[in-house]
């Protein structure tokens, strides 16, 4: 009743708390908008810009023929170009391929690492450590070793095993291969970072509780580890095929695309329609393409997946 009375008695006092209690909810929106105006410009602007040029023919080696084009881009690049379809196939391959081999050995490491050892810190540390090497390094290494005459082959033929002077590189029956096992290599410490991490967050309880059950490691990992590790999985596969799919530097450095045109994804085509072949109107169109598939199939996945929905 006193406090009433004493709100009555100074009705100014209950509206200066009131307007105290909006600034702060305020603060953090005012104090990220220059951040988000700088990205918001320095994203949206390409993106708005990339969407207008796939409408214009764009080249700098002709510009008597650049204006407006309609949809004459997109009508080229699914009924003209006789290289879309197969590059976009190769495209779906290499994602399917990496971010499943990478999801089986990340899984499997992080479940490694998550074990208590002697040495654990240092194989930790040795397992993630190839994620911190840029993709250009990565395909100077992965050169080398593929070098065939100071590479592995060398030393393979050595054992009987192969010929010498053998390029993997250049084969077409194996360049796939080589380069999936070069990504391998930086990527599946992605997913070991992230399933690691999420492994820690389980509370042992359940595992006990299991045990005392009598439930074995293969009932544990199904039943506990697996749908706590549902959301750090479908996110990291979703995270990884847009990366492997929008993968440029380490094909374009490893194998530029060959041999034969056989390891060319769709970005590294429009790299090499836009930068070689200087058709920016066009290389704009097959951007517009490659986002509105990546749009679909991440929603689709996302759908399909029940991301953030409850762990059964």
């Amino acid at each position: 009743m006193a406090q009433a009375a004493a709100v009555a008695k100074h009705p100014r006092a209950g509206r200066r708390r009131t307007g105290t209690g909006a600034e702060p909810r305020r603060l953090p929106y005012l104090l990220i908008a220059p951040a988000g105006l700088l990205m918001l410009g320095f994203i949206a602007y390409p993106v708005l810009s990339v969407f207008y040029y796939s409408l214009q023919n764009y080249n700098v080696t002709k510009p008597w023929k650049n204006g407006f084009a309609g949809l004459d881009n997109f009508t080229r690049v699914f009924t003209e170009d006789p290289l879309f379809w197969p590059t976009l196939g190769f495209s779906a391959k290499w994602v399917v391929v990496q971010v499943g081999l990478q999801l089986a050995l990340g899984l499997m490491l992080a479940l490694l690492v998550n074990q208590t050892f002697v040495g654990r810190a240092v194989a930790r540390a040795l397992v993630f450590s190839p994620w911190a090497v840029s993709g250009v390094l990565t395909t100077t290494i992965w050169m080398l070793l593929y070098n065939p005459s100071t590479g592995m082959s060398r030393y393979l033929a050595d054992l009987g095993i192969g010929a010498y002077g053998t390029s993997v590189l250049s084969d077409t029956g194996t360049v796939f291969w080589a380069a999936v096992v070069a990504e391998l290599w930086r990527g599946v410490p992605f997913f070991a970072i992230l399933i690691l991490a999420d492994l820690q967050s389980i509370p042992k309880d359940l595992y006990e509780a299991a045990s005392v059950d009598g439930a074995g490691r293969l009932r544990q990992f199904l039943h506990i580890t697996l749908p706590h590790l549902k959301d750090a999985i479908i996110l990291s596969t979703l995270l990884r095929g847009v990366w492997e799919f929008n993968n440029v530097d380490l094909l374009y450095t490893l194998t530029g695309g060959g041999p034969a045109g056989v390891t060319t994804t769709l970005p590294l085509m429009i790299a090499n329609t836009g930068i070689e072949g200087h058709d920016f109107g066009y290389a704009s169109a097959l951007t517009t393409v490659a986002f509105v598939i990546l749009l679909f199939c991440s929603i689709l996945y996302l759908r399909l997946s029940k991301f953030g929905g409850d762990r059964t």
